[in-house]
């Protein structure tokens, strides 16, 4: 880690500063001989700069958003320092363990941000072309917001072989096309023309009976099924509009964002951690069980009261509960699950919410481990797991590709992955929106297709902004 200045600076200077620090660095480092593979980071205080602002004027690709849920960690990334991906159909265990294998390999400082196919084993439309099994970014340049203050950084990565001179030029001549400009006050989401549904409502009511069919058989016990809003505007926009126009910046929710190529991106508004790991420490969570607080006149209170007093929201948040604790009894040695279900408030809607705090057993201190017991959760999964993703992919009239899936941010020795709900899809002139539900026996085919309308309502609302 090298720094060249302990002073906040403008963006302009901070760059500045880093080429300066980039050259001395190379007068220093000259000779080519490496016997092993090697990660340099430059950072340089930053003033106070909007992150999303920032990285929607950016003109370089990759682009990558991340903050958490706490809204007290946020990344904007461009250009690519190193990869971790993998494009190829499998089994999603097997996924998980080449991850694993990528990952431990690596820098252990260095943090990659990125998300997975949500069932590598499901044909995958076209859309879903520039998103891979799973791809993870180390990016060229960053800006950082931690512990209340900006850092704009850059990675340089050299493998054995590499010429540092090549290297380090790519990320001066990135460097200097960076804008300092923030204002993208003039940027607007083009015309609405048409909004189409998969499947549309008669057909997800078709399909609801299906699924509420195999919970009379007994052979399941909850699924979630999803439907595809299609949004197909007049011409061609940055995705990232939907970032910088989000209508409810106070929600405890996180923002993913993930743009491989220009007008192509997938995003994510979820308020579902999947897991936070440090070392052998986990934390993780049940969330399952909505309200949408249009029906309760807007109050916390009242959702709160409803769903605290719903059975059917009971039984399906006490599935996720129960099928998390009993996998992680597999590979954890304590696990203290909270005994108090809570209510986490959003703008629009409520949900069920109970806390589960475990230390890994040290045979499983990794994320393969735990991605392959956690995903997919019952909330956006089923139960039994194995039965729920087939009857997803029989029923559901498109693919789920990095929807629902695990997103989030890995290092060696620690990782946060929410799951990619609420969610979208970019490709030029048209947005895919993606929300499910969850079934189990009691549930009514309306009144769930209704609750997606609740759920995507934000995202629809940014499309009817008119600044």
């Amino acid at each position: 880690m090298i720094n060249p200045s302990t002073e906040p600076l403008s963006i302009e200077k901070a760059i500045s500063s880093l080429e300066a620090a980039l050259k001395l660095y190379f007068d220093e480092h000259a000779l080519p001989h490496r016997d092993h593979a090697q990660l340099v980071t430059f950072s340089q205080p930053l003033q106070p700069t909007g992150l999303p602002e920032w990285l929607c004027c950016q003109p370089i690709y990759p682009r990558l958003y991340w903050m958490n849920r706490e809204r007290d960690f946020s990344v904007a990334g461009i250009g690519v320092a190193d990869t971790i991906a993998l494009n190829k159909s499998g089994r999603n265990a097997a996924s998980f363990e080449q991850f694993e294998r990528c990952v431990a390999a690596k820098n252990p400082d260095a943090r990659y941000f990125g998300g997975f196919c949500f069932n590598n084993e499901e044909e995958q439309e076209a859309i879903w072309q520039k998103f891979s099994s799973f791809s993870f970014i180390l990016p060229l340049v960053q800006i950082t917001f931690e512990e209340g203050a900006c850092t704009l950084s850059c990675h340089l990565w050299l493998e054995i072989g590499d010429e540092i001179a090549t290297k380090i030029g790519a990320i001066i001549e990135v460097l200097s096309r960076i804008t300092g400009n923030t204002d993208c006050s003039a940027m607007k989401l083009p015309e609405l023309q048409n909004i189409s549904y998969k499947p549309d409502e008669n057909q997800w009511m078709e399909r609801c009976q299906k699924a509420l069919l195999t919970f009379e058989s007994g052979e399941m016990e909850k699924i979630m099924l999803a439907r595809q809003t299609t949004l197909e505007f007049d011409h061609s926009f940055s995705p990232l509009l939907f970032l910088l126009r989000y209508p409810s910046p106070q929600n405890n929710i996180y923002r993913f964002y993930f743009e491989p190529a220009e007008n192509h991106a997938f995003f994510s508004f979820t308020p579902e951690r999947l897991y936070r790991r440090d070392g052998k420490m986990l934390l993780t969570e049940a969330l399952a069980g909505t309200c949408s607080k249009e029906s309760v006149n807007g109050s916390d209170h009242q959702a709160s009261e409803v769903l605290l007093n719903s059975e059917k929201d009971i039984r399906e948040h006490n599935f996720v509960k129960e099928m998390i604790s009993l996998e992680l009894l597999k590979i954890c040695d304590t696990i203290d699950m909270d005994k108090e279900v809570q209510v986490l408030q959003l703008n629009r809607l409520a949900h069920l919410y109970t806390r589960c705090r475990a230390e890994l057993k040290a045979e499983f201190e990794n994320d393969s481990a735990v991605l392959q017991l956690l995903h997919p959760t019952p909330a956006v999964g089923g139960v039994p797991k194995a039965p729920a993703m087939q009857h997803i992919m029989e029923l559901e009239p498109f693919s789920r590709g990095w929807y629902a899936a695990p997103v989030g941010w890995v290092s060696r020795d620690a990782a946060e992955f929410a799951v990619a709900i609420r969610s979208a899809l970019v490709n030029g002139r048209f947005a895919s929106l993606y929300s499910g539900a969850g079934l189990v026996k009691g549930s009514t085919p309306v009144a769930e297709w209704m609750e997606i309308d609740h759920k995507i309502a934000e995202m629809l609302a940014i499309t009817r902004q008119k600044t």
